[in-house]
């Protein structure tokens, strides 16, 4: 039997658009690119040969078109991901909801999702402009927590060695941990790629251990992510989105990785500010191989 969606849960615009991104969905490709930044949505477009559309509603800008035949849809999220459970649940919406009818599709859709990113590296050994792929990621917001099923996504071993490691505070939201998708790993991940274990943060001062005037409630968790190690597996970065895609994703049957940019070291003391040019290399790279 299909789900009927009331007008309280599903908000559709008068244009027949998704409430926040105002996308509609004929508007929207199977192959979706994410990026945090709304500025950087045209420099993704800019590589397309073909622009059907433009939307822009608030942080979340949105280009549909074509790339050398495929076509494709570069969203804009913001920051966090309190806005990717806005993007991931609308873009699914699009995909496999009858907006007319306000019920599920029989047949559903998965779509493709990158998200290209920037972050912080949490290892010596992580060159600054390198590129890094969120093979597994580690959500310290607790979003995941919010949705059935949660458990049949992600890896309680991971976690329960992660919070027993780290002296992870009770008071904090549980973590959870997801594997970005082995297909897309596979086709994106190449040679010119690292790969590695993403946390995602959910905040960018205190959550991932920079002091201001507020003294932090663990000091030291950084050096505690940078010594963890669990199988073949260690942590080696920071940013505030990939485990929220990854997890929606694998919920609703979507495929989903992240690979970021590697702006900043933590620990190396190194940062690169002006990276425009090697953001434009990555981007290249992922239209080329989604």
């Amino acid at each position: 039997m299909s789900l009927h969606f009331l007008e309280s849960e599903l908000i559709i615009n008068e244009d027949g658009s998704i409430f926040h991104l105002r996308l509609k969905p004929e508007q929207l490709a199977e192959r979706v690119v994410l990026v945090g930044d709304p500025d950087r949505v045209s420099l993704v477009a800019s590589k397309f040969d073909i622009v059907e559309c433009r939307v822009r509603n608030r942080e979340f800008h949105s280009v549909t078109g074509s790339y050398y035949g495929k076509r494709m849809t570069v969203l804009s999220t913001g920051i966090g991901t309190d806005n990717i459970d806005i993007v991931m649940n609308e873009l699914d919406a699009l995909a496999n909801i009858d907006f007319e009818k306000r019920s599920e599709k029989a047949e559903k859709k998965s779509l493709s999702i990158v998200r290209i990113g920037t972050t912080g590296g949490l290892q010596e050994d992580l060159p600054v402009g390198s590129f890094l792929i969120s093979e597994k990621s580690i959500g310290l917001d607790g979003l995941l927590n919010f949705y059935a099923g949660r458990d049949k996504v992600s890896d309680r071993g991971f976690e329960d060695a992660f919070c027993n490691h780290t002296a992870y505070l009770k008071q904090w939201a549980r973590p959870y941990v997801v594997s970005a998708n082995p297909e897309l790993l596979a086709r994106i991940g190449q040679q010119d790629m690292l790969r590695g274990v993403t946390v995602t943060a959910n905040g960018f001062y205190g959550p991932q251990e920079r002091q201001l005037r507020l003294k932090l409630a663990l000091p030291g968790f950084n050096e505690s992510l940078r010594s963890f190690r669990y199988d073949s597996y260690r942590i080696t970065n920071y940013e505030m989105e990939s485990a929220g895609v990854a997890g929606l994703a694998a919920l609703m049957g979507h495929k989903a990785m992240t690979v970021c940019l590697v702006i900043v070291n933590r620990f190396a003391s190194d940062a690169k500010t002006n990276y425009k040019d090697r953001m434009s290399e990555l981007i290249t790279l992922v239209l080329d191989r989604l």
